[in-house]
C-alpha cells in the first residue's frame, strides 16, 4: 500500500473551490422575504378597531357634554367656553367629585381633530379618567 503525495492522480483529486451558486440563490430568496415582510412589521401597529355598533347614550343629570362645532368653538353643556383655562378650571372642580361625572364629547364631523384633541388633553390634565365620545349611527343607503 503506497500513498501518493502530489497532484499526479486524476481520479481522486480534491476540488478546493466552493460552489457558491446555491448560496447566492438562498441569500436572494432571504433578501426578497425580508424586503417584503419588514415594512409590514415596522409600519403596522396592532389596534383593535371599533365595531360598527352604536349603543344609545344614557344621559344622566350629572353628565357633562363638551361640544366642538365645525369652526372649533367649544361648549360646556350649552355654555360657550372662553378658552383652555376656563375649561381646565371647570374640569378641575368636577374631577374631585366622587364619583366623577361622565364627560361626553360631541365633535362636529367637520371639526378639526386638533380642537377635539385639546379637549381630551385638558380632561387628562384635570384628572378626568373617563371620557366618552358621542357619535351617530351611519345612515344606511337603500
Amino acid at each position: 500500500m503506497a500513498m501518493q503525495v502530489g497532484g499526479s492522480g486524476d481520479e481522486d483529486e480534491v476540488v478546493s473551490a466552493i460552489n457558491t451558486t446555491p448560496l447566492v440563490d438562498v441569500m436572494l430568496v432571504l433578501l426578497i422575504i425580508f424586503l417584503i415582510t419588514i415594512p409590514v412589521a415596522t409600519h403596522t401597529i396592532k389596534v383593535q378597531l371599533p365595531k360598527d355598533a352604536n349603543q344609545p347614550t344614557q344621559t344622566k343629570p350629572g353628565n357633562i357634554v363638551l361640544a366642538v362645532t365645525a369652526d372649533g368653538t367649544s361648549y360646556w353643556n350649552e355654555t360657550p367656553l372662553r378658552g383652555h383655562q376656563d375649561l381646565l378650571d371647570r374640569l378641575e372642580k368636577v374631577a374631585v367629585l366622587k364619583p366623577q361625572p361622565q364627560i361626553q364629547i360631541r365633535g362636529d364631523g367637520k371639526a378639526r381633530y386638533e380642537a377635539v384633541g385639546r379637549i381630551v388633553a385638558t380632561c387628562q390634565e384635570a384628572g378626568i379618567y373617563r371620557i366618552d365620545f358621542i357619535t351617530e349611527q351611519p345612515h344606511s343607503e337603500e
